[in-house]
């Protein structure tokens, strides 16, 4: 099934040299559908193979949290591609200028890069190709089906994905095999490992710091994988939503990073002893919600900004947009947690202190975001500034759509009118006492300074 993932970026011949994979979103060796198509067109070429990172250190104003986490995973990576024969490369600075000279330097004959919908990552993707004459392909190995293969158009909402998934799951649902050791490999002098040593974590911004209670790396996401199945799978879907109790899979940073892959977390909550009805439950929110954000972002490229939301949502919100709003805050009351609200307020410090946040407590605290300002178009933007400064899984598909969802009514649909929402889904914090233990999730954010 490697080659319904592969998208051909040019359409050059594939010619003998070097094979290349630039590893961006998918920063691990196992379940990576990129190495395996590098090491057999390596082979088949009998080619080295070698895999690089291009590390950019002002990448959409990413502080030091995440480039923490990042950068730890990303060693360990390199150090199982050791052992597997495989050199690995960190460059830094531009790619459009550190590709090409790799490419250079190895005589390469054909460049491979991993999935990402994000545009800034499609746009690095077609400098690069300006400035190369090899062959560039792209590799899904982060959706189970991949984006461009299961849809050439933005889907309307889960339910019409839905019945494209369940006619092709079966297709793609199957375990991939470990990468054997490589043969090809010759030139020792290419791993730079080493590098990871000196780098100064200092240098990126210091005003969000590393997240202590979670680890990076291939190991910590399998440990985690392996207690979230243990352990919560089995009332997933009944405690899943309960913001006070911990049925979530915390396994979003691991996924973001691709530390772990979907398909391998799907394949083994299959495998699980949990009720089906559970199982169901987790893998709609791992297969199908996940890979509908992939969607929306692939096929709209306005999808952090109002002009994303389609034209009732549009429609809706400019017609409240000088509807009275009972209380407006400004981003640097919104950021240090200073609202009426004390939900809220504990939401945003659940984030910027432990690098996540509760999923259902992430869809009322950008639905308060948008009630609290002054236009929808500040909304979006004051969401999208604060869940990627501080959330481990910022600048990522699921926190664009889910924003997006919940701002702009993407993936929903009209509900009945209400001032500043206009048809926009409501959500108070009355919902939250009826349906919740919200003291238990007031102590449970106020314990994660203590930890």
């Amino acid at each position: 099934m490697i080659e319904k993932r592969i998208f051909k970026i040019n359409n050059i011949e594939v010619k003998k040299g070097t094979v290349i994979y630039k590893m961006s979103r998918d920063q691990r060796v196992s379940y990576n559908h990129a190495i395996l198509y590098g090491m057999e067109t390596a082979k088949k070429m009998q080619s080295d193979f070698i895999v690089c990172f291009n590390l950019v250190s002002n990448f959409l104003n990413a502080p030091q949290r995440h480039f923490e986490f990042m950068l730890k995973g990303l060693e360990e990576t390199a150090l199982e591609l050791q052992n597997l024969n495989i050199p690995f490369l960190l460059l830094i600075g531009k790619p459009e200028q550190e590709v090409p000279k790799l490419i250079d330097k190895t005589n390469a004959g054909i460049l491979i890069t991993d999935f990402d919908p994000l545009k800034i990552k499609l746009k690095w993707n077609n400098d690069i190709n300006s400035n190369i004459n090899i062959a560039f392909h792209e590799v899904d190995t982060h959706n189970i089906i991949p984006a461009r293969y299961i849809s050439q158009k933005e889907e309307f909402a889960a339910y019409t994905l839905r019945p494209k998934v369940r006619k092709l799951e079966a297709e793609f649902l199957y375990p991939v095999s470990y990468p054997e050791k490589f043969e090809f490999e010759r030139d020792n002098t290419l791993n730079n490992i080493a590098q990871f040593e000196k780098i100064d974590y200092s240098a990126f911004d210091k005003s969000v710091s590393a997240v202590p209670h979670i680890i990076p790396g291939r190991r910590a996401a399998l440990i985690t994988l392996e207690r979230f199945i243990s352990n919560r799978l089995e009332k997933y879907d009944t405690l899943r939503n309960e913001p006070g109790y911990d049925y979530q899979s915390e396994l979003s940073p691991y996924l973001h990073f691709g530390q772990i892959s979907s398909l391998e977390a799907v394949l083994a909550a299959k495998n699980a002893t949990a009720p089906q009805e559970a199982k169901d439950s987790f893998i709609e929110e791992i297969f199908v919600r996940k890979e509908l954000a992939d969607n929306y972002c692939l096929y709209n490229q306005n999808y952090d900004s109002f002009d994303g939301f389609r034209d009732w949502a549009k429609n809706t919100l400019l017609e409240h947009i000088t509807d009275t709003r009972e209380y407006i805050y400004s981003l640097e009351q919104f950021e240090t947690a200073k609202t009426h609200d004390p939900y809220w307020n504990a939401a945003q410090k659940e984030m910027t202190r432990f690098g996540k946040m509760h999923g259902y407590m992430r869809m009322y605290w950008a639905k308060k975001i948008l009630e609290w300002s002054e236009t929808p178009e500040q909304a979006i933007e004051t969401a999208i500034y604060l869940n990627d400064k501080y959330s481990l899984d910022g600048r990522d598909p699921n926190g664009y759509t889910g924003i997006a969802w919940s701002i702009g009514g993407i993936h929903d649909r009209g509900w009945t009118e209400r001032p500043v929402f206009g048809k926009i889904r409501f959500m108070n914090d009355k919902g939250l006492k009826r349906k919740f233990d919200m003291d238990a999730y007031l102590r449970k954010v106020d314990l994660i300074k203590l930890v």
